[in-house]
């Protein structure tokens, strides 16, 4: 996907980006890649797959996003959240990654683009959010860990009647695994958004869950507890 395909392609799912935002796009491809020479952010090195893979991608999530606070859980070198940061200035994104090379990265490239409505946040994700309970109107995370993981990290760092957005290839198996986490964490699905990417025409999965309530105190629990006791009704 060249950057004229990556024009084209959101203006069929109604993205129409302004110049500026497509030139800060382009500096955030350049210096991933450049930066990736030397630090390891991502298995992509090739401005096509870039724009395929990580721009395109991580905007499919756009039309849900309006205003208020975003969480980026995982976020890694900045997917979806620094590319949803650049491409609405409404949303305040929180990056929150343990992995502090990344950070840096992020760091980087935020003062490099003068970008205004980002927090960068170094810490374990159950970490952080039990420290900032229903804080976010929305929480998101691609390709991170197991849905149920996701959800009992996610769901209650997210105010009432918020949306958390779970970025997957395919859900089939691990949505199976999450009801009872969803519905202990007093949420719904809201959504199951199944399309295929671009040109190579992959499967992908945008789930989208509403929270109903509060959440018991104890969640997230530990991560070790979230990964040996799923949380069964």
């Amino acid at each position: 996907m060249n950057k004229e395909n990556f024009i084209e392609e959101l203006k069929k799912i109604n993205i129409d980006l302004t110049d500026e935002q497509l030139n800060m796009l382009d500096i955030y491809k350049d210096y991933l890649l450049e930066y990736n020479k030397h630090t390891n952010l991502t298995a992509i090195k090739e401005d096509n797959l870039v724009y395929l893979k990580h721009f395109y991608d991580s905007l499919t999530i756009y039309n849900y996003i309006e205003s208020g606070k975003l969480l980026d859980i995982g976020t890694g070198a900045g997917f979806p959240g620094m590319v949803i940061a650049i491409c609405n200035p409404n949303i305040e994104v929180t990056l929150l990654d343990s992995n502090n090379k990344k950070i840096t990265f992020l760091e980087n490239l935020v003062n490099k683009l003068n970008l205004k409505n980002v927090i960068l946040v170094h810490d374990r994700a159950e970490n952080f959010v039990q420290n900032n309970k229903e804080t976010f109107d929305y929480v998101t995370s691609r390709a991170v860990a197991q849905l149920r993981i996701l959800c009992e990290i996610g769901i209650p760092a997210l105010k009432i009647n918020g949306l958390f957005i779970a970025m997957k290839g395919n859900l089939d198996t691990e949505l199976n695994e999450a009801k009872d986490t969803i519905d202990i964490l007093n949420s719904k699905i809201f959504k199951e958004d199944k399309f295929l990417l671009p040109i190579e025409n992959s499967n992908r999965e945008n789930l989208l869950i509403i929270k109903n309530s509060s959440n018991n105190d104890i969640y997230p629990r530990s991560y070790e507890k979230i990964v040996k006791k799923p949380l069964v009704k």
